[in-house]
């Protein structure tokens, strides 16, 4: 994925794990990737993905488990 670093990039960040999300890519109840190797892959600061992170964790797409890492939440339910 190309990044427009013009614009912010963490909101580009969270509508492409969003679009991951929606086609399955990480399917309902499956462990989402850490924020490490997520900002390896985009080759951004963690920092950066961890505001993408929070944002769908706001949004109920994802729910984190202390001790755990965060899991992907069941839409339909």
């Amino acid at each position: 994925m190309d990044l427009d670093r013009g614009r912010p990039v963490w909101p580009q960040i969270a509508d492409e794990l969003r679009r991951r999300i929606d086609v399955g890519t990480y399917p309902p109840g499956s462990r989402f990737p850490a924020v490490v190797d997520l900002a390896t892959e985009f080759d951004v600061a963690a920092s950066t993905v961890q505001k993408a992170v929070a944002a769908l964790r706001a949004e109920g797409r994802l729910r984190t488990v202390l001790g755990q890492g965060s899991f992907v939440v069941d839409q339909e339910k």
